[in-house]
């Protein structure tokens, strides 16, 4: 079964059971509300298509990644002028590279994640 395989692919998030087990696609649903602000994982539609929900998350953590790069490009610049002494802001400039490769291994995750479901709900 060619989904399975997608369970040990590196990408793939150790919170959701193995694509066609038993109840996959409800602890796929559940790691991707996590995703999301609490608002949108309430949403009918996501509630009932848990691929839409997916492509929310992929959309949500593309935009994190772009503000997390920013924060990172500019902090040599800005921070200074807020006052903050040159550990701090190294501080911060690593916290920012960490959390834009932490963002990206979650892009790949739920693009994985993703592609399950849209195979799953095409009947592969």
């Amino acid at each position: 079964m060619p989904l399975t395989s997608t369970r040990t692919s590196p990408d793939w998030p150790c919170q959701v059971k193995t694509p066609g087990s038993y109840d996959w696609e409800r602890s796929a649903a559940k790691w991707l509300r996590e995703l999301v602000p609490a608002r949108y994982a309430g949403y009918p539609a996501f509630l009932r298509h848990p691929v839409l929900l997916a492509r929310h998350a992929q959309i949500q953590v593309q935009q994190e990644i772009r503000i997390a790069r920013t924060a990172l490009q500019t902090a040599r610049a800005d921070l200074p002028r807020l006052g903050l002494h040159e550990q701090a802001i190294e501080h911060t400039i690593k916290l920012y590279a960490a959390e834009v490769l932490q963002l990206q291994h979650i892009a790949r995750s739920i693009r994985a994640v993703t592609q399950a479901l849209a195979d799953h709900n095409s009947g592969r």
